[in-house]
């Protein structure tokens, strides 16, 4: 297993601590607050993103009758994670994790726990090894199924556009008709203080995570039919009725079905 570095700053565990998580060493609080000291509004974004996930997996489970679910680039667990909002709801919910970071793993295998009718399983993969991927997941997922894809802020980290379509096509190519794309990422046109408290942090040496316009959020979704409301800032997704009264991010994302 890979040592984990605890010297440096790393982004999971960055992510986990403005979730408001246990998971990351002060040389991540530091980097998260010098980040806040720029733009509070990370929390936000950071929150918003988790909450986006937690209703699209309500939507799947209640609306769109799914029962699997792969959540790629899971990162480190928090509250409400993939399995626990979906099998809440249909305890027999089956669920497989991916992500690659060796902190990810080692509390992965710890927490990511499952009721008796359902399963959760954890796949130490990269998100550049889409067949790995769906081999992997097959072990625990019928893949002849619907299936829910989950990519929450991963596909950033991914700087050419096109590989990173490329990633997702690959992905969905391996699911059957009825399943479906949950995506959220961090956008550009909304919040320039998010814009440019991003763009320096990637010139600090620590893993990159990019920026994209709405247009290429949205083109992720290509061939997919889109849920209401389409692409939208997350906030703006089927917000709750006590979500009081959302206001546009930087944070956009949406969900489709393959026909």
């Amino acid at each position: 297993m890979t040592e984990i570095d605890t010297s440096v700053p790393h982004s999971a565990r960055i992510w986990n601590y403005w979730l408001g998580g246990s998971d990351n060493y002060p040389v991540d609080e530091a980097a998260g607050d010098a980040y806040t000291a720029v733009f509070p509004g990370i929390v936000t974004i950071a929150r918003s993103s988790r909450a986006f996930l937690g209703r699209s997996i309500r939507y799947l489970v209640t609306e769109a009758g799914v029962r699997q679910f792969l959540d790629v680039g899971a990162g480190l667990p928090t509250a409400d994670n993939t399995h626990e909002v979906a099998q809440r709801l249909a305890p027999e919910s089956r669920v497989v994790y991916v992500d690659n970071d060796p902190l990810v793993s080692a509390h992965a295998r710890a927490l990511l726990t499952s009721t008796p009718q359902g399963a959760t399983a954890y796949e130490d993969l990269s998100l550049y090894e889409p067949d790995k991927i769906l081999a992997a997941a097959s072990r625990t997922l019928d893949l002849t199924r619907p299936t829910a894809l989950i990519l929450s802020g991963i596909l950033g980290h991914v700087a050419d556009h096109d590989q990173a379509r490329d990633l997702v096509r690959s992905l969905l190519s391996g699911l059957p008709s009825g399943s479906h794309l949950s995506l959220n990422e961090g956008s550009r046109g909304t919040d320039p203080a998010y814009e440019q408290a991003q763009d320096a942090y990637n010139e600090t040496g620590a893993v990159p995570y990019f920026l994209r316009p709405v247009d290429q959020i949205a083109a992720f979704f290509e061939g997919l039919d889109l849920v209401a409301p389409g692409i939208v800032s997350v906030p703006l997704w089927r917000p709750e009725p006590d979500d009081g009264d959302p206001r546009p991010i930087g944070q956009h994302g949406g969900l489709g079905r393959k026909p």
